[in-house]
């Protein structure tokens, strides 16, 4: 890391490209307290920090670094007046102190999302307002299905909608739910999506493109940092793992991103053994990362729960880092002043036909480039249709080149027709898949149904010959009982015969002797 930037104008417009350099306060301005876990956002020129964590204690105060002064102040903002001496007022009416929530700018206001605090007794996720028109704050009421409290989660802004995704709630559950806020009515809506996602996480990074695409990177579990990319189409609400191509991306957890046109810039981060060293972009477009510059294992930047903005200063566009914690808290501003990159052409809409289309017009165009300007100025075009022009004196190598247009020109006509019949093509064998699809998706929710009902069979047949064995258990040891029982009656039949024969034989002795008793007589 360089030697740092002074706090004026001068010292960010002489800083050099794709560089993190600390950033020097003007004189006379206190930094705020060391933090991480807090929460920042870019407003007219002003860096706003939210709350935090240090030392296990959350923070409540507002510090705004102005870029115009280069200085720090403290923001001070009072409890709305609509919301004193109410049923849910407290006795304190300063800001709540707060961590891993998120920040948005809607409005005049700063919307402060979700996270952790010690005095909420509700388990349902908190939102507030700070007015910086009246520098005043408030705690919105919200409606519909409020999602449970969590930090960790990430918030992102379309229009005046907030798209909050993951986190970690107060019984330490990984989240992956979907919730939406609209800010107009404060109403929100849980959002089943298509496909699988991502896994529970929390401690990741989100950023939306393109107004329609929002993407979830990193993040962690308990026991596992993650590196994958997930993408949401927010019109089909179907997730998708975009291949990516490029640098190779490590795991990472607590890290920041911000989104400029099409470039997600991320810094900082670890995977619970260090730091991630790398400051990584990817191209939203063509999901290509790469590598902006690294930083030292013990630097600032190599950090979990920083904060990462970007601002504008004199028409350059900057990077703008804050806090975070790496066995030590920080609480220096460090800035990169960003290499002005290409846009490129979007590879979700840039069909194979469209490039070759795309790669003829290309060789056209260096051919018209590499002609004489005399050849160039006789050149006509009207509805892309190349007269020959001919006046007096000119070469006869003039009229060959412009035989050569023509003749190119016709090839591009032809490739053109092509191209469109390949996209119509294209359209129908998608209309197919769609109705394949839709009909496959029909059949696999009979199935699962159909699975569902024979898994439940399965679960009441188990259960009856688990109580059939048992019985049969139970029934062989009554066949030993009642061998041994048959065995004890035999034994008690056998005594009982020999019994009665011993008793028969004494009176049919005893008739007999009588007779012969009257005999003799």
């Amino acid at each position: 890391m360089g030697e740092g930037i002074n706090g004026d104008a001068g010292g960010l417009a002489a800083a050099p490209y794709d560089q993190w350099l600390p950033f020097s306060t003007a004189g006379g301005s206190t930094r705020p307290s060391a933090r991480y876990k807090h929460a920042a956002e870019v407003v007219q020129d002003k860096l706003y920090v939210v709350g935090g964590s240090r030392n296990g204690r959350y923070l409540s105060d507002i510090q705004v670094f102005d870029f115009r002064t280069f200085k720090w102040s403290v923001l001070s903002p009072t409890r709305d007046s609509n919301q004193l001496n109410t049923e849910n007022s407290t006795t304190d009416q300063s800001f709540p102190a707060i961590a891993g929530h998120s920040l948005a700018k809607w409005k005049n206001n700063i919307i402060v999302v979700a996270g952790n605090t010690r005095t909420s007794t509700s388990n349902k996720v908190s939102v507030w307002l700070i007015n910086m028109e009246t520098n005043s704050w408030s705690s919105v009421d919200t409606y519909g299905k409020v999602p449970i409290s969590r930090g960790g989660q990430s918030v992102s802004l379309i229009g005046s909608r907030l798209i909050m995704f993951g986190g970690e709630d107060n019984k330490r559950r990984l989240l992956n739910d979907l919730h939406i806020l609209d800010l107009e009515t404060m109403m929100w809506e849980e959002v089943k999506t298509e496909k699988c996602g991502p896994a529970p996480r929390y401690d990741h990074s989100a950023a939306v493109y393109a107004d329609q695409y929002l993407l979830i990177f990193g993040g962690s579990s308990h026991s596992t940092c993650f590196s994958d990319l997930y993408l949401l189409d927010l019109q089909t609400l179907e997730w998708s793992q975009p291949d990516t191509q490029g640098a190779h991306i490590n795991p990472r957890s607590g890290h920041a991103g911000t989104m400029i046109d099409e470039n997600w810039y991320i810094v900082g981060g670890g995977d619970n053994a260090s730091g991630s060293t790398d400051t990584i972009v990817m191209n939203a477009s063509k999901f290509v990362w790469s590598v902006v510059t690294s930083v030292s294992p013990r630097d600032p930047l190599a950090c979990e729960g920083l904060t990462l903005c970007s601002t504008t200063v004199d028409g350059e566009k900057f990077l703008v880092a804050f806090g975070g914690y790496n066995g030590t808290y920080n609480n220096e501003i460090f800035v990169m002043k960003l290499k002005p990159r290409n846009l490129v052409q979007p590879r979700l809409l840039q069909s194979p036909a469209a490039a070759a289309a795309a790669a003829s017009v290309t060789a056209a165009y260096a051919v018209i480039t590499a002609t004489d300007e005399k050849t160039r100025d006789i050149l006509a075009t009207d509805d892309l249709d190349v007269k020959r022009v001919q006046p007096a004196g000119f070469s006869k190598q003039i009229t060959t080149q412009v035989d050569a247009l023509n003749g190119e020109k016709s090839k591009l006509e032809s490739r053109l027709v092509e191209v469109h019949d390949e996209n119509s093509k294209l359209k129908d064998r998608l209309d197919m898949v769609k109705l394949s699809h839709s009909e496959l998706t029909k059949e696999l929710k009979s199935v699962q149904n159909q699975l569902a009902a024979e898994g439940s069979r399965c679960q009441k047949l188990e259960s009856q010959i688990a109580a059939a064995h048992k019985r049969l258990e139970s029934a062989g040891s009554l066949e030993n009982e009642l061998e041994v029982l048959r065995q004890q009656i035999s034994q008690v039949e056998q005594t009982m015969t020999t019994a009665q024969r011993q008793k028969s034989g004494g009176v049919w002795k005893w008739v007999a002797g009588s007779a012969e008793a009257s005999d003799d007589e």
